[in-house]
């Protein structure tokens, strides 16, 4: 396969995906023909909320619940903030144990309720990017009601692991808030599997549109609504349905279901790319003694201005990102790498490549040739002809 043949190549999947044409397909009839208000009577009305309760049960299926332990929202940062000041709303004294590394939309959701008068206990990672069992035990107090953590970092890949922790924490009557959008579509994502009360998850991460998400929530948990007007989603969420966005979440969240053999493909093409550019000198994996989600690959370049190597790849037509797309614009360095006790210059020269199966080997390799080639001209070496 040639390079011109592969064009643009998109190692940027944990920012976002391209929605699948079967779900495109899916949505389509409902931006037109079948526009009506789920919560209209009538027949279009009623054929709008079939379309949503058929959505709800699919992606509640994916993640082995109850359909009625679905509620929409506009996205993850939406279902973060309502199950973080949802489920703390009403409760007091609230005491919650985080992580600094955590996704910009837990830590200021976090922080709101924090000026509120709730106390967190931010744990920082080690160097690996992880957050120890005994740690997190060790922060509860008597008044901890909420842990958060997410189950794959949106920039490293760290996994962690809470499910041997559900049965001490629910005797205390702590609740566990997983982040679980990276990790969705790459492993099996439910509710005691990721040791949770409480799951966040993304449409537009699995190739459905964006402005859709989902919080999932075990069935004695209860929160208090954060947005009201019209009574939908049993009263959590006002406001008129996204049916399209919802029906194509649907048919993606169905289709993430095939995650075994998207994770072992992708899984061994980050392999295959982390090999052969960390045989280059000075390149070093981030958090690559951890335990990883298969997708991402958070490479350090020495002597190098990452926002430079950015400019390259892109000029080389790759696409890649200095940490979360949620993060674009900012000239501070990854807070993820620098809570693992990386210098801020470190940080700064750091990557974040992500993979899919919409990949091969060629495409990995021919990625492998145009990063190389942007890392010498970032580092102001000369480049043949072939650059």
């Amino acid at each position: 396969m040639s390079a011109a043949t592969l064009g643009v190549l998109d190692l940027d999947r944990a920012a976002t995906t391209p929605v699948h044409p079967d779900v495109l397909a899916a949505m389509l009839p409902y931006f037109s023909q079948r526009a009506g208000n789920p919560a209209s009577v009538h027949a279009s009305g009623r054929l709008a909320r079939r379309a949503v309760e058929d959505a709800r049960e699919r992606v509640a299926a994916a993640v082995d619940v109850r359909p009625r332990q679905v509620v929409f929202t506009s996205g993850a940062t939406e279902a973060l903030h309502l199950a973080v000041r949802g489920y703390l709303a009403e409760r007091s004294p609230a005491h919650v144990v985080s992580c600094l590394s955590e996704h910009a939309a837990v830590r200021e959701a976090l922080r709101a309720c924090a000026r509120r008068g709730a106390e967190v206990t931010w744990l920082r990672p080690d160097d690996r990017g992880c957050v120890s069992h005994e740690a997190l035990l060790a922060a509860l107090q008597p008044d901890t009601l909420l842990v958060a953590l997410m189950r794959v970092n949106n920039e490293t890949g760290v996994r962690h692991d809470l499910a041997p922790l559900r049965a001490e924490l629910h005797a205390r009557g702590v609740r566990v808030l997983v982040d679980a959008v990276q990790a969705f579509g790459y492993e099996a994502v439910d509710l005691p599997t990721l040791g949770a009360d409480m799951l966040a998850l993304s449409s537009h991460k699995v190739e459905g549109p964006k402005g859709c998400g989902a919080l999932v929530l075990a069935e004695d948990v209860t929160i208090v609504p954060q947005q009201s007007g019209g009574g939908q989603e049993r009263g959590l969420r006002g406001g008129t349905v996204d049916v399209p966005a919802v029906v194509g979440f649907g048919l993606a969240a169905e289709r993430s279901a095939a995650w075994q053999g998207r994770a072992e493909c992708v899984g061994a093409l980050r392999d295959r790319f982390e090999v052969a550019l960390t045989g280059l000198a000075d390149v070093t994996v981030n958090a690559g003694g951890a335990p990883r989600g298969p997708k991402h690959s958070n490479l350090r370049f020495a002597d190098v201005d990452g926002q430079t190597l950015l400019m390259n790849l892109d000029a080389s037509g790759v696409l890649a990102s200095a940490g979360s797309a949620c993060s674009a614009g900012s000239v501070e360095p990854s807070h993820v790498l620098t809570a693992m006790g990386l210098p801020s210059a470190e940080a700064a020269s750091s990557v974040r490549f992500s993979l899919g199966d919409h990949l091969d080997e060629a495409a990995v390799d021919e990625a492998v040739r145009r990063v190389t080639l942007a890392l010498r001209r970032s580092r102001g070496e000369a480049v043949g002809a072939e650059g």
